[in-house]
């Protein structure tokens, strides 16, 4: 929730009248979040926007099978040898690693959905490898492109429409929500001038009024179920909307990171804050300046938290045999850190070049089937030297 936005025809008041100029009335409908007590967004349509039938999705994906019981083991997963490619992003996503905060999940879409979608489990972001596209809403449409984070807050109507070329996306389905972390706001909720980023980078939706796609079905998500509406009309018949729930995209090159004499922890880093997660971004920047630093991540035993890791892009000091696309899941219970060689070959360093999402959990993640089938089974040795 970034701040308050208008577009289109809303009234001087909210829950008064809004006529068309042929006196036709509109139709309020209030998207709240936290009950009635935390941010909303007030929507204004040509028709009743709860009026839909039952009916049966024909799009949607599903959740492979968990597998527990694993011995504890710093584990990395190749999502580049992910064999299910293409298909659109509603049917694409292949959840690889889950708990009761957070899905983490990658796809390659090749085709626009044909249909809307309605996440009712969590907020989505997605952090786009490659590729880009549009993302559709009631609200107005958001593009995104390469290395941007793309999000659509929890039960909003959206499509995607891809665009050319390759697509490689990371999506993380935030079930507790999705917001800014409070250290980066003031007292009134403006982003602070010491901010890794500012309102300005956000790219918000740009709202062109009604249209029809000629679209009718709705597919909706809730506790893991596939369901699915069919609507008369066009669900984007807004005319006016006005609050502080909407779509937008980040791209991660805005983000402003820390540097100082010595290594700072992963919390400098903070982009955004989920229920039982905080997810961070690490770009390109200089790195410690203290003349007897070490740049390179000190070894940790974080026993709080599992650590997730996307790499995007760049030159990774700590690790060996990683590329854009690896996934490495470091356990809590589980001392991790670089591997054999980099703490000390760090030391010199003047720049790091890696790009990569980050994730770390206070709840333990759990694989799927899918993630098991691109494992690099020798990783947790290969930190023995």
């Amino acid at each position: 929730m970034l701040e308050r936005v208008v577009a289109g025809d809303v009234p001087p008041k909210h829950h008064t009248q809004l006529r068309s100029s042929e006196g036709q009335l509109r139709y309020e409908e209030c998207f709240t979040r936290e009950g009635f007590d935390g941010p909303y967004t007030i929507l204004y349509h040509q028709h009743r926007p709860h009026v839909a039938r039952v009916a049966t999705p024909t799009h949607g994906w599903t959740m492979p099978a968990l597998v527990e019981g694993r011995p504890l083991a710093r584990r990395h997963y190749l999502s580049q040898k992910v064999k299910a490619r293409g298909r659109a992003p509603i049917d694409a996503r292949l959840p690889l690693l889950t708990n009761a905060d957070v899905t983490l999940s990658v796809l390659y879409p090749d085709a626009n959905d044909p249909v809307y979608f309605v996440n009712a489990d969590g907020d989505e972001l997605m952090f786009v490898l490659e590729g880009g596209g549009t993302v559709h809403t009631p609200l107005g449409s958001v593009t995104f492109a390469k290395h941007d984070y793309v999000h659509v807050p929890r039960g909003m109507i959206h499509r995607y429409d891809v665009g050319p070329g390759a697509q490689h996306w990371l999506s993380m389905e935030c079930k507790g929500g999705l917001s800014l972390p409070r250290q980066w706001r003031n007292e009134v909720g403006q982003l602070r001038l010491d901010a890794p980023y500012c309102h300005r980078d956000f790219r918000l939706p740009k709202f062109s009024g009604p249209r029809d796609e000629g679209l009718r079905e709705v597919v909706t998500k809730r506790d893991e179920k596939l369901h699915a509406f069919a609507y008369q009309h066009s669900v984007f018949d807004v005319v006016g909307w006005d609050g502080a729930v909407y779509p937008w995209a980040f791209p991660i090159s805005c983000f402003q990171p820390r540097v100082g004499l010595v290594h700072l922890p992963p919390t400098w880093h903070g982009t955004f804050a989920a229920r039982g997660a905080l997810i961070c971004s690490f770009v390109p920047r200089p790195v410690d300046f203290h003349p007897q630093a070490i740049p390179c991540p000190y070894p940790h035993s974080s026993v709080d938290c599992d650590e997730f890791i996307f790499y995007c892009d760049g030159n990774f000091t700590s690790r060996k045999g990683v590329g854009p696309g690896s996934i490495s899941h470091h356990p809590m219970g589980v001392p991790h850190g670089p591997h054999p060689g980099a703490y000390e070959n760090s030391i010199g360093s003047k720049v790091t070049t890696e790009l990569a999402v980050m994730l770390d959990t206070f709840l333990p993640l759990t694989p799927t089937q899918a993630a098991l089938e691109v494992e690099d089974a020798g990783y947790h040795d290969s930190f023995i030297g």
